[in-house]
C-alpha cells in the first residue's frame, strides 16, 4: 500500500477549544477552503468518544479537498476514527510502535525541542519533523523554553543532516514573523489561533497560504499582508 500524500505548508492544529462553540469541522472547512493544505485534531481533554466522533467528522468534511487529518498524540483515536495518521510528542507512544500499528502507508510526525531529539529519532519510521515552540503561545501549556528563530535554524540544519523529510515549525507563528521563521529553511508553519480565533477563517487562511507561497518562490511575505 502506497503512502498517504501530504502537503506540510500550511498545517491547521485544532480542537474543541480552539474553535467557536466547538465546531472543528466548520472551522477547519473554512480554513481548508483559504488554503490549509493538513489538519491535525488535538484535544488533551476530551473524553475518547467526543475525539472519535470529531475525528470522524473532520474526515467526512475535509473529503472533498483530499486534506489528511491526524491525531495529536492518541493512536487509539486514530485507528478508530480512520484518520490518515498521527503526531507524537517526546513522551507520547514511540513511533516505532506507532508505525508497527498504524502501517506503512499512514503520516507519523514528531514534535523535536532539542538537539538530542533529532539524534535519537528513529528517521526511518517517520514523515515529517515538527519543530518548536518557536515562539511563545498561549494555546499549550508548554513547560520547554521557546527555541526562538535562531534556534530553530540550528535544529533545522541538524534536521537536514540526518533526513530530507519535511519540516514544520510550530507556536507563535504569525505573519508578522512568518518571513523570519521560514528563513530556518522548513518547509511548512503549524497555526492554531491565528486562524482558529480569527473572525473569518477562509481569509486568514488565504493570507497565510499566500505569504507562505510567497516565500517558498522568494518573494516578500509583505505582499500577502
Amino acid at each position: 500500500m502506497s503512502k498517504i500524500p501530504f502537503d506540510p505548508r500550511l498545517y491547521l492544529v485544532l480542537g474543541p477549544e480552539n474553535c467557536p462553540e466547538g465546531d472543528v469541522v466548520s472551522t477547519a472547512v473554512e480554513a481548508v477552503r483559504g488554503g490549509v493544505t493538513l489538519v491535525q485534531y488535538r484535544n488533551k481533554h476530551g473524553n475518547t468518544r467526543r475525539m472519535i466522533d470529531d475525528v470522524r467528522a473532520l474526515k467526512r468534511g475535509l473529503a472533498p479537498y483530499e486534506v489528511p487529518v491526524l491525531v495529536n498524540d492518541r493512536l487509539d483515536v486514530a485507528l478508530a476514527a480512520g484518520a490518515d495518521g498521527i503526531h507524537v510528542g517526546q513522551s507520547d507512544m514511540p513511533v516505532e510502535t506507532a508505525r508497527r500499528l498504524l502501517g506503512p502507508d499512514k503520516i507519523i510526525g514528531l514534535t523535536i525541542k532539542a538537539r538530542a531529539h533529532l539524534l535519537q529519532a528513529p528517521v526511518d519510521v517517520l514523515d515529517y519533523w515538527s519543530i518548536g515552540g518557536v515562539f511563545p503561545t498561549r494555546t499549550k501549556n508548554n513547560p520547554d523554553a521557546p527555541v526562538g528563530a535562531d534556534g530553530l535554524a540550528d535544529l533545522v540544519a541538524i534536521a537536514r543532516a540526518r533526513s530530507d523529510m519535511p519540516i514544520t515549525a510550530i507556536a507563535g507563528i504569525t505573519l508578522e514573523n512568518l518571513s523570519e521563521v521560514w528563513a530556518a529553511g522548513i518547509n511548512g508553519i503549524a497555526v492554531v489561533s491565528s486562524i482558529c480565533a480569527a473572525p473569518d477563517k477562509r481569509m486568514a487562511a488565504e493570507r497565510f497560504r499566500l505569504a507562505v507561497d510567497g516565500l517558498s518562490t522568494g518573494s516578500r511575505v509583505e505582499e500577502a499582508g
